[in-house]
């Protein structure tokens, strides 16, 4: 999954283990996040606990209905459509506050962690013996926003919009990496609509998906907006459709301008005593998704009667951390991040070109260019997988590299050794983000001192995250993070390093543009290894492919720390996707 805004940095993984939690779906407590340093060595130990007999209604002790919650970020939505949506925010605030799927996720108070629980389904879906249909189980009385009932079939046309990689160049493509006809289908709009769609049956109240492949993962994917359900119609045209989803989840759209504004409103239809995990006690969400890094802190930090119930899902700057600390209003967590820097592929060739872009990287100067904290929302690594994340080795694929220190002498030695001297790099920075600039000053002053020739493209916010996604943009070099879908490197691998059709302009999340049909194929293997098996065969692919290939280096791990107001109470960390745990908030009046 994309982070919400640009940046220019990576991420790792450790081992877990699956447990089962149970709870009487009742939260409890009024306490807002906590103000501790976050587990450094388990962010991929995330979303492993799982509680299929949850049910509803929920009700936090102490909470009381009514008041606006004011949301504020710098970044924008790139789009609200549930398909397509695959990105931190966009994806958070569709599945906790406005759509549901056949599984979501729950805070537990108690361990500080999110739990796996139903949604509309009646369980967590079961499957097969070996993983290649698992079957979900409508719950009764589900509607729309407009008193519509939900039927199974929507459903089968949402999985339907799944595939259709054209209409939704940026959407998640795990039902065409798993399901039955994933590589042939090409979605309702691309293709011929429904003909020929053959991954989904309805029996009944029951919807069973079937897979070309193994996928013992599907309960996870499951709590995805893109499998929530979607009618066909005239109305779920994509253009239409992303300005405003229709409302299966506690809040509806009311008011959104794109990239700038949203308005969510109590959706009347949604009945709590269906819903295991959501509650919904505030009246109204407002997110205002365009303040300046300085005004947004500068808010916060006053905490005046208008904005005491503020939040922000933004990282907090460094320099106001203490602050926030100090008044017990800061929400620190962990999450599965990786942030990196991948160089073209298919440009920058030379293996050593590669590895000394990641010895010159200003690592330590970045962070404090860009006001990450230190061994809070920064810590360094080099593997793909971050800590925590099973079946993660422990290795270091750039000889006598320290992860997160930066070396240009090593960086000159190697352009020497490739007659490379004088390299041009040319990366995007944000120039409308005071940070964006600094972390680019940065860059260039390492970059240059190591022997290349750094040449930033200017671009905004608002247009970074289409002109990254564009395999034509004139650059060499890319900067993302991948935040985990789920504790597995099969949510890693096949996202960001599967070979993609860049010739027909399919880029993805490949934004190093790697092809190689040797690893594309040991992908597919392990995907059909035993699930005891698979952890382990994930941790060997990402040696081989850091170690062997280096399409891209990790610039940092992420976690998590963001700021709210007084008045504002159950702000948590979504450790799965380092988002507040919309669920819990409330206003203390």
């Amino acid at each position: 999954m994309r982070l919400k805004q640009p940046i220019i940095a990576i991420a790792a993984v450790s081992a877990f283990t699956l447990a089962a939690c149970g709870g009487d779906g009742t939260g409890s407590g009024t306490g807002s996040g906590n103000d501790d340093q976050p587990d450094t060595t388990q962010g991929g130990n995330t979303g492993q606990t799982q509680d299929p007999d949850r049910e509803g209604p929920v009700t936090i002790d102490g909470a009381t209905e009514g008041g606006t919650v004011t949301v504020i970020s710098t970044s924008g939505l790139n789009t609200m459509d549930p398909t397509e949506a695959y990105y931190q925010n966009t994806t958070s605030i569709l599945t906790g506050l406005v759509t549901r799927a056949w599984t979501q996720y729950a805070y537990d108070e108690e361990n500080n962690t999110m739990v796996l629980v139903p949604d509309l389904a009646t369980d967590l879906g079961r499957p097969n013996d070996d993983f290649t249909e698992w079957t979900f189980t409508l719950r009764d009385g589900i509607t729309y926003e407009d008193g519509t009932p939900v039927e199974p079939e929507d459903f089968a046309f949402s999985a339907a919009r799944s595939f259709d990689r054209e209409a939704f160049p940026e959407g998640p493509a795990f039902s065409n990496d798993y399901f039955v006809g994933g590589d042939t289908y090409k979605g309702p709009y691309t293709g011929n609509g429904l003909k020929g769609f053959d991954a989904v049956e309805i029996n009944g109240m029951d919807v069973t998906y079937k897979m070309a492949t193994p996928f013992p993962d599907m309960l996870y994917w499951a709590s995805f907006a893109a499998m929530g359900p979607i009618q066909e119609g005239a109305d779920s045209d994509p253009e239409k459709y992303r300005l405003k989803p229709l409302a299966t989840g506690p809040y509806k759209f009311g008011k959104y301008v794109p990239e700038k504004s949203l308005e969510l409103v109590r959706n009347p239809e949604w009945d709590p005593a269906t819903d295991p995990a959501r509650t919904a006690y505030p009246d109204k969400y407002e997110f205002d998704l365009q303040v300046e890094e300085a005004q947004l802190n500068q808010i916060l930090l006053e905490d005046s009667a208008d904005d005491q119930a503020t939040l922000t899902y933004d990282d907090v700057l460094a320099v106001n951390f203490d602050q926030f600390k100090a008044d017990g209003r800061a929400a620190v967590g962990s999450f599965p991040l990786t942030s990196f820097w991948a160089p073209d592929y298919t440009k920058i060739t030379d293996i050593k070109i590669r590895q000394a872009l990641a010895y010159a990287y200003p690592y330590e100067d970045a962070d404090l260019a860009g006001g990450y904290i230190e061994g809070v929302t920064s810590l360094p690594g080099a593997q793909l997988l971050p800590p925590g994340t099973a079946g993660r080795k422990d290795f270091n694929p750039l000889p006598d590299h320290e992860p997160g220190s930066t070396d240009t002498d090593a960086a000159m030695a190697l352009l020497e050794e490739a007659d490379a001297v004088g390299y041009e790099v040319k990366f995007l920075y944000t120039k409308d983000s005071d940070s964006g600039v600094k972390v680019k000053d940065a860059i260039v002053a390492s970059l240059t001192k190591a022997g290349f020739s750094p040449k930033p493209v200017p671009t905004t916010i608002a247009d970074f995250s289409s002109l990254r996604a564009d395999p034509d943009t004139d650059i060499n070099v890319r900067s993302g993070g991948w935040i985990a879908d789920w504790p597995s490197g099969g949510s890693w691998f096949p996202p960001l390093l599967k070979s993609t059709d860049v010739a027909a302009g399919v880029l993805g999340a490949n934004y190093s543009k790697f092809n190689e049909p040797d690893i594309d194929a040991q992908m597919k293997e392990i995907q059909t290894l035993p699930v005891e098996e698979q952890a382990d065969a994930w941790g060997e692919l990402d040696d081989t492919i850091m170690t062997d290939y280096f399409p891209l280096f990790v610039t940092r791990y992420g976690g998590v720390a963001q700021a709210y107001g007084s008045a504002i109470e159950g702000h948590f960390i979504d450790n799965t996707i380092g988002m507040p745990t919309w669920k819990n908030i409330w206003v203390n009046s």
